[in-house]
């Protein structure tokens, strides 16, 4: 049976409530309890580590154990460094983000979650006053691992979430939901929009796209794909980030950066076949990410250029190869085209298809988004 866990800001509040603890009365601490407030319960979770620092602050270490969700904070260090409130401090608590902690419209990514489960469990008497400052060490390059920027987090994690389980659904029960909701959808009608994640799905929805349409498949692209053409799908557009739909190009349809990878290889082939030279293959080569690769282009001089024709390459390549691997699993043929978007959730690519399916799903064409060139560099699309 999958083992739940709890969410990041569980563990920031367990790091400062022990901090605490320690700046009243300096002792050994290895476990504090912990309400979570939703759901209503109260949770043991361990404490690494306790230092007293110059100037009176403490510093409680904590580590992240989401359960058996493949999430990418698992194990990873959470501190809170707790220290009484400057003078004249008029705000019982003042809670900020240090390193690790993205920045959200100016402000650190720590969300009302959070922030009331520090009031709820950091009880202060009267006249005190405290100042909580939570790092994630390796919160900024995990954070570069994650679709936060496509929320406005830059720069780490955020402390987000509404509740403070982590509750893993196994393999096969997320399965069968999806397929259960598909099953629905197919029902109704025989022209689907797949969105990978809920950007696709959100800017799907802004624009207009009936909802009976909208099929959200996570990273099971490859039995829902197969399970679209033997319901009788006969169109289906997907949706999705860049980084995500490009492994379509080279025939990964299980999307999680657990099972495959791949995004950097396929996206350098594609610029080599189009004749890219060698020096800037190496560099997309060794980007760290698919979205790195794109800035890079868009920095040299024929980069633009270079990208408009790499997007169009890889946007046939989804429909081609997705065609194909649904004809051979389920000896149906239906007509895909795809849509891409960037981090900054603007759409940058979309095929020939794609944007005749995307077209005939739009109420009206007042509600057609601008389809830019890649990244706003040209025209209309490829």
């Amino acid at each position: 049976m999958a083992r739940s866990g709890y969410t990041l800001p569980v563990f920031a509040c367990a790091a400062a409530k022990a901090a605490l603890q320690y700046l009243r009365q300096p002792q050994g601490i290895t476990a504090v309890s912990v309400d979570l407030g939703s759901p209503p319960q109260t949770v043991v979770i361990p404490i690494e580590q306790l230092a007293p620092l110059p100037g009176g602050a403490v510093l409680g270490v904590t580590r992240s154990d989401p359960g058996d969700n493949l999430d990418l904070t698992r194990y990873t260090p959470v501190w809170a460094l707790v220290a009484w409130g400057d003078p004249g401090q008029e705000e019982p608590l003042v809670l900020e983000g240090g390193e690790g902690v993205g920045r959200s419209g100016g402000q650190a990514a720590i969300y009302a979650y959070a922030r009331s489960l520090m009031g709820a469990n950091l009880t202060l008497m009267a006249g005190e006053t405290l100042r909580v400052t939570i790092i994630l060490p390796e919160g900024r390059a995990l954070g570069e691992r994650t679709a936060n920027p496509a929320f406005g987090v830059v720069g780490g994690l955020g402390l987000l979430g509404t509740t403070g389980i982590s509750q893993p659904l196994s393999a096969p029960e997320q399965l069968d939901s999806l397929l259960e909701q598909l099953g629905t959808k197919a029902a109704q009608s025989k022209q689907l929009v797949f969105c990978v994640g809920e950007n696709g799905l959100d800017l799907a929805r802004q624009a207009g796209v009936p909802p009976e349409v909208l099929v959200k498949t996570a990273n099971w692209l490859g039995p829902l794909l197969v399970a679209a053409g033997l319901q009788g799908v006969e169109q289906l557009l997907l949706l999705g980030y860049h980084g995500k739909l490009i492994k379509l190009a080279g025939g990964i349809f299980h999307t999680h950066h657990h099972l495959a990878d791949g995004r950097q290889e396929i996206f350098t082939a594609h610029a080599g076949a189009l004749g890219v030279p060698a020096p800037h293959l190496q560099v997309l080569l060794a980007s760290p990410t698919a979205e790195a690769a794109r800035q890079y282009l868009l920095g040299v001089p024929e980069g633009p250029l270079w990208l408009a024709q790499i997007d169009h390459s890889l946007g046939t390549a989804i429909d081609r190869r997705t065609q194909a691997y649904i004809l051979k699993h389920s000896q149906r043929l239906v007509r895909v085209g795809c849509g891409l978007f960037s981090q900054a959730r603007r759409w940058i690519y979309f095929s020939q298809v794609g944007q005749e399916l995307w077209q005939s799903l739009i109420p009206s064409p007042q509600d057609l988004p601008a389809f830019p060139g890649p990244l706003d560099h040209g025209g209309g699309l490829p």
